[in-house]
């Protein structure tokens, strides 16, 4: 089965060598090439440019991959997001994680692991390189050897919002000491060492869904 692709980057030669390469993947074609998100979400009104998969830019005028995002996942939920991107603050990483995007590669990764994965994303939903994973939560090798309590995956709800930690405290009538308390025990238990771990872990672990 083949799966179609579009790029969006506001780069014309990186979005033309980007998409010269997903051609060359097997079960992969490109159907075009967008400069912005606009430029997608008005291509996309003609059901006969639905594709599969985009491979997603963050940073463009006009419409940025992460509203571009926003707006797929709620219009077109069946098309799935493949962040591209040089950014990777993890502020962006979290910001394009909740938008609905599916992975998180950087533009410099090599051509075998784009075809990985794309490949992924079409047959499990998700991806994200050991590179991402790293710097998003340094490892999530520790799996959760305890169960987590019911206060402590409600912060995990919480903290895959837009909340602040104080407004997390607030939400649960709880001082901001006893977010820290959650945060630290839940550490303790998954290994995880910032929000970003906490979003794709309770993404893997359907705490919360994209």
């Amino acid at each position: 089965m083949n799966y179609s692709v579009v790029v969006v980057d506001d780069h014309f030669l990186l979005s033309q060598a980007i998409g010269g390469l997903v051609q060359e993947f097997k079960n992969f074609n490109v159907m075009y090439l967008c400069k912005n998100g606009q430029e997608l979400l008005d291509k996309l009104k003609n059901p006969q440019n639905i594709p599969d998969l985009v491979l997603m830019d963050i940073k463009m005028p006009i419409l940025n991959g992460i509203e571009t995002t926003e707006q797929l996942t709620k219009k077109y939920p069946t098309i799935k997001v493949l962040a591209l991107s040089i950014e990777e603050d993890e502020y962006t990483i979290l910001k394009m994680l909740r938008a609905g995007a599916r992975g998180y590669l950087m533009k410099d990764t090599k051509k075998e692991i784009l075809e990985e994965a794309l490949s992924e994303v079409v047959k499990n939903g998700q991806y994200y390189t050991n590179t991402i994973s790293q710097i998003l939560m340094d490892s999530l090798e520790n799996k959760v050897n305890t169960e987590l309590k019911e206060k402590e995956i409600e912060f995990i709800k919480l903290a895959c919002t837009e909340m602040s930690y104080r407004e997390i405290a607030e939400t649960m009538c709880c001082s901001y000491k006893t977010v820290e308390n959650y945060r630290e025990a839940i550490r303790k238990k998954t290994g995880i060492k910032n929000r970003v771990g906490l979003v794709l872990f309770a993404i893997q672990h359907n705490l919360f869904t994209t």
